[in-house]
């Protein structure tokens, strides 16, 4: 389907860890911002073709905002910039997934063990405050994309309120550009066959193991979490989409 005849189903999912952020009101971000959220969510999908008229059309930004925001894109690995053939959407692979994952857990460990170490009240209360934010949004049915889309973005906030009081930004770093790879992956799973699965107990056991300060067991179960994603978005990738 042409990109301009798409429609969009935009909305934000990440709110950035780190200082200096460009201006929201700025054509480029604007455009960046778009582009990075349609891509997240999978409404432009892994190896589509990105033509700066075509995204133009699309979203009425201009051609040199777009180019700015494809080129800020590709900085981050999420779109591939090809000398004389323009840009597209990276594509997705099982192997590069396992990859992902495995990183994303080690990560997770680091920036876990240190918000457990040095993370306050105010800390629990903002992860205490993202989850029942979470769970009073309703589940996904996957036939929504706007409700799809919303309780994604409050899923990634619970999960950044976790990792929030790691005390480095290097390692906030990491794990957004980890975070960002993995949500794209995980949109995948809705192709396939959903998984029988208490999300919302997981999340709440994963609480209640950080307001204990039980780092172990803190660790044991986001592990646990994060492979269980893992599964079903490897199945769903592995398993043919139904005619």
């Amino acid at each position: 389907m042409n990109a301009s005849m798409r429609v969009s189903t935009y909305m934000p999912t990440n709110e950035s860890v780190l200082s200096g952020a460009a201006d929201p009101g700025s054509r480029t971000e604007r455009a960046y911002q778009r582009l990075r959220a349609e891509i997240l969510q999978g409404a432009l999908a892994p190896g589509e073709r990105l033509r700066a008229a075509d995204l133009d059309a699309r979203y009425d930004l201009g051609l040199t905002p777009i180019r700015e925001a494809l080129v800020r894109l590709g900085t981050e690995d999420l779109v591939l910039m090809e000398s004389n053939r323009g840009a597209r959407v990276r594509e997705t692979s099982p192997e590069e997934f396992a990859d992902l994952m495995k990183t994303r857990r080690e990560i997770e460990r680091l920036c876990l063990a240190e918000a457990i170490r040095l993370g306050d009240s105010k800390w629990e209360a903002e992860v205490i405050a993202a989850l029942h934010v979470l769970t009073r949004t309703p589940l996904p049915d996957f036939t929504d994309p706007v409700l799809t889309a919303k309780w994604e973005a409050h899923h990634r906030r619970f999960h950044a309120a976790l990792v929030s009081a790691c005390g480095s930004e290097w390692l906030l770093r990491f794990w957004n550009q980890l975070a960002d790879h993995s949500e794209r992956y995980r949109m995948i799973r809705l192709k396939g066959p959903l998984e029988a699965r208490n999300v919302q107990a997981e999340h709440q056991a994963i609480l209640d193991a950080v307001l204990r300060r039980d780092m172990e067991e803190t660790i044991a179960l986001m592990d646990a979490h994060l492979r269980e994603t893992e599964v079903a978005v490897q199945l769903a990738m592995t398993t043919p989409v139904q005619a």
